[in-house]
């Protein structure tokens, strides 16, 4: 980590030599300075905005790192603020007028964006991002997440794509002996233990392996370890499937449902709606969720037992019968999309991706995501510290600037000096990345599973638990897939298929 930074350099006026005598030469520097600026003002480009607000007080106009930041960038940013409790509300409301700002934070592809793009609101990007400095880093993979049927409408927010992790008691553990499982029958052998040896040493028979719940993300994560796709896969003859009509995808129901019958996952899972609360208080010793939450586990445990400083490991590379696999998050939160409303020319186009493309800098991301050094940041022995991090007043003149940050190709902002294991965390969402399933069909619009997606998902995820809980048994699961199939599926897997060669 660099010791100290430059803060932003100030532009110097080329100095006039004016030719008139001395009494003159002040009113000749005057002028000179007047036509300088106006002339640095009309040359500068404006840009408007809209995104969400997470602070109180809002980021005003006058804040520093705003202005340092539209000093890089030559740009006036004119920012249409929303609280994000009411953002979905006002999106939709400002694609349904014709006053669209040049870049507004999409959500996500959510029916009423996808319906504007199709109306034409916006730029499709794909075909120039290659010009760009940073832009044209994108990942593919998040890049392709977040495209409409195979096309890039707007430049996505980065977010670690290699996030899903699992969270384990290191200490119990410690306690019975183990390290942190590397296959899928360590994986077993631990969660045995946590249930038949007393991990938490109370004498008593009241601890489980895995807790989990009704989300089901630890089912989503464990059969990618079995080499199931993600969401859907490709067949023989090139054609998509629906994961759970994969061999795959079976083979790992089946554990989940060993593991169920042994007692190595909490009975309540298909009703808890938050599970992390159940590794901090001992209800269980794994724990499936995104690798930062091992940290804040770590913190509650200690909390309760002042202590136990080291009471968690995160991991989420386990081999499997095909090798080692992870699922992905998405990759991203939201995506910045130009309209065609106020930015009407290719040219004007180009100069809006010129702004986007230095947000992305190294200095750009720290002032939109750190402020300025010496006010809001500074490096104390060498090491990046946060000015008063309790000041609200001061702390809102930067912390919403990073929401039309994307970070792309990586997130290049100043951090704390990080914990061992946030430290951990970090590298192995990097790690990560190199592992992950991609899903060849997330990017792809369908109008069936706009109409029925929630039932068709409804009739899988019931079947799944009822399976794992021993309540049917495989046969019971199949007349599911084929209700599935029944009651829309049929479709759904033909619009998709015919969205996948397209978009190929």
């Amino acid at each position: 980590m660099k010791k100290s930074r430059k803060t932003i350099r100030q532009k110097v006026a080329v100095p006039i030599v004016c030719t008139a005598l001395l009494t003159t030469m002040a009113a000749c520097n005057t002028s000179v300075a007047k036509n300088e600026g106006n002339s640095s003002q009309a040359s500068k480009q404006s840009i408007t905005i809209m995104t969400t607000s997470y602070t109180t007080p809002t980021l005003k106009d006058s804040s520093p790192a705003l202005k340092a930041l539209e000093e890089y960038t030559d740009t006036d940013i004119d920012i249409k603020w929303v609280p994000s409790t009411s953002y979905e509300e006002k999106f939709n409301v400002t694609l349904a007028s014709t006053n669209l700002p040049d870049i507004i934070l999409a959500p996500g592809k959510t029916p009423s964006f996808v319906k504007a793009v199709k109306d034409g609101a916006f730029w499709e990007l794909g075909p120039y991002l290659k010009d760009y400095k940073n832009l044209s880093q994108a990942n593919p993979i998040i890049l392709e997440n977040s495209s409409i049927n195979g096309k890039t409408y707007g430049i996505y927010r980065g977010r670690p794509l290699g996030r899903f992790a699992v969270s384990i008691r290191k200490d119990w553990l410690e306690a019975v002996g183990m390290e942190t499982p590397k296959t899928i029958d360590e994986l077993r052998a631990v969660l045995k233990a946590f249930k038949n040896e007393d991990p938490d040493g109370n004498g008593k028979n009241d601890t489980t392996g895995i807790v989990s719940d009704k989300a089901g993300v630890a089912w989503d994560m464990m059969q990618i370890w079995f080499g199931a796709p993600n969401k859907w896969g490709v067949d023989a003859n090139g054609e998509l499937v629906p994961d759970f009509k994969t061999k795959e995808y079976m083979e790992a129901l089946k554990f989940f449902r060993e593991l169920y019958s042994e007692g190595l996952i909490d009975e309540d899972f298909a009703v808890v709606d938050e599970a992390s609360p159940e590794i901090v208080n001992g209800v269980g010793g794994v724990y499936f969720g995104v690798a930062d939450e091992g940290h804040r586990i770590a913190e509650k445990i200690v909390a309760i037992d002042p202590k136990n400083t080291d009471s968690i490991d995160v991991f989420s590379q386990i081999e499997g019968p095909e090798g080692i696999h992870t699922l992905p998050t998405s990759g991203y939160s939201g995506i910045l999309a130009i309209s065609k409303t106020n930015v009407k020319t290719e040219k004007e186009l180009k100069k809006v991706l010129t702004f986007l493309d230095k947000l992305n800098d190294e200095e750009g991301q720290i002032l939109g995501y750190n402020g300025i050094e010496g006010k809001h940041y500074e490096f104390v022995d060498g090491k990046f510290t946060i000015i008063d991090p309790t000041n609200a007043g001061l702390t809102s003149e930067y912390q919403d600037l990073n929401q039309f940050q994307m970070f792309i190709p990586e997130e290049r902002s100043l951090k704390v000096e990080p914990t061992p294991l946030r430290k951990k965390e970090n590298d192995l969402m990097k790690a990560n990345e190199e592992l992950v399933v991609s899903n060849p069909a997330e990017s792809l619009i369908s109008e069936v599973y706009a109409q029925k997606g929630p039932q068709l998902d409804n009739i899988i995820k019931d079947a799944r638990i009822k399976y794992i809980v021993g309540q049917i048994d495989e046969k019971g699961f199949q007349d599911a897939v084929e209700l599935w199939h029944k009651s829309g599926g049929d479709d759904y897997i033909a619009e998709i298929n015919k969205l996948y060669n397209a978009a190929k």
